[in-house]
């Protein structure tokens, strides 16, 4: 299903379900999301990725506008609505500030996994390697957005995990990377201990030769 969308392309990736927080300070920009507003529209986030726009994006629907300052800036509460591939880039829209076009809609796949046991194994090994609380709820339809920011992934790799269209093959691709990140950052853990032992006493068992 192919629809227009006004777009503002920025260079992160955004996952359906995403809770996004934007502070719209560019006039075109300004002008995007107050027509969004008044006229109850989506727009579009495709992202710019190593200076160009590689092709998909997300579907955002503003959820709160929070503040709107004196000079026309904004704070607004976005959230993401869906994936798309972009069909083509208009940049301004005729009679606009802004930059819009065509996009073709993706089908989401199955939004559930198998693999989400393994996949929550090493996100719990993750987290306690470096102690850090993360609350997150395995059950949730689409586990892997919720989760694929919090993994350590670079910008290109996050990328390709939007362009991944079920929930089984986002998790392989996050227990792949987790399987690489993992030995990392456990012998960094061991390191660390090692340093804290420099010039402390040491309890040393004798050795039977």
């Amino acid at each position: 299903m192919e629809k227009t969308l006004a777009l503002f392309p920025l260079n992160l990736v955004v996952y359906p379900g995403e809770d996004l927080n934007l502070h719209i300070f560019e006039p075109r920009y300004q002008q995007l999301v107050s027509e969004c507003i008044e006229e109850e529209r989506t727009f579009g986030i495709p992202a710019f990725i190593n200076n160009k726009l590689p092709g998909y994006g997300t579907e955002m629907h503003v959820t709160t506008l929070h503040k709107r300052y004196p000079d026309g800036r904004m704070d607004i509460k976005s959230r993401g609505v869906g994936v798309f591939k972009l069909v083509n880039f208009e940049n301004p829209v005729a009679g606009k500030l802004y930059a819009g076009g065509e996009v073709e809609l993706v089908t989401p796949g199955d939004g559930y996994s198998a693999h989400t046991k393994a996949l929550t194994e090493r996100l719990d090994r993750l987290y306690d390697l470096l102690q850090i609380e993360v609350d997150y709820d395995s059950s949730d339809e689409n586990f892997s957005y919720k989760v694929a920011h919090k993994v350590g992934l670079s910008i290109d790799q996050e990328y390709d995990v939007l362009q991944l269209d079920s929930e089984a093959e986002r998790q392989l691709f996050l227990i792949q990377h987790l399987n690489t990140v993992l030995p990392v950052v456990s012998d960094m853990e061991r390191t660390k201990q090692r340093i804290r032992m420099n010039g402390h006493f040491k309890n040393l068992d004798p050795l039977n030769f």
